[in-house]
């Protein structure tokens, strides 16, 4: 795949245009969109760029993060703090996420979205109050693994890092995780399948599939 140079405030400002004219293919009146990337990626960021762009355009957006509806501490480690089986398929509570974020943006939804449900650093519940996103206004969520669960997402960007990359930008602390993210690219090609593909090795200078 060809891909071009582009800068992130471009990137930011390409794909809210794109936002703007995209229509659920389930008739839902909320697009929602994936920023699918591992955490040296920072999806986050670009998924705050394009909420700013959406602002700055006139449609509302709620950005939410993977990392809000980690499990519990008790379950996720229940296998130790370094199980790959765990990471990859137990960490993050998808249940949740299906029940407080995506049904209520199905048609006939009441569009009152939880933004997150677990502070993974006090390990307890948030209790932050739900959001009521408008007709119209655009899901953001950003996160790792994101397109492995079937979420019915209506755009999918991906934010590649190759292996030298992801190594070199990932916490010491955290390299156990880098099978986890091999294991990703085999089994679900986040690359190939993902709407928008995104190059990230130079945090500095991205480039993006259009």
């Amino acid at each position: 795949m060809r891909l071009e140079a582009i800068t992130w405030e471009r990137l930011g400002d390409q794909l809210a245009d794109r936002l703007l004219d995209l229509k659920p293919a389930d008739g839902s009146p909320w697009p929602r969109v994936a920023l699918d990337g591992a955490p040296a990626a920072r999806p986050e960021e670009l998924a705050e760029r394009i909420g700013e762009a959406l602002r700055i355009r006139g449609r509302p957006s709620l950005v939410v993060g993977m990392q809000g509806f980690l499990r519990p501490a008790s379950l996720r480690l229940e296998y130790g703090h370094h199980d790959l089986e765990a990471y990859y398929n137990g960490w993050f509570d998808t249940a949740a996420l299906w029940r407080e974020v995506f049904g209520p943006l199905e048609p006939g939804g009441d569009g009152r979205v939880l933004p997150d449900l677990w502070d993974p650093v006090t390990d307890r519940a948030t209790r932050s109050p739900y959001v009521q996103l408008p007709l119209g206004g655009v899901l953001l969520l950003h996160g790792p693994l994101l397109l492995r669960h079937w979420f019915p997402f209506d755009l999918s960007v991906h934010l590649l890092l190759s292996a030298g990359a992801l190594r070199r930008r990932t916490p010491e602390s955290d390299h156990w995780t880098l099978p986890v993210y091999e294991r990703y690219a085999e089994e679900t090609d986040p690359a190939g399948t993902a709407d928008v593909l995104v190059r990230a090795d130079d945090p500095r200078h991205p480039a993006w599939s259009g």
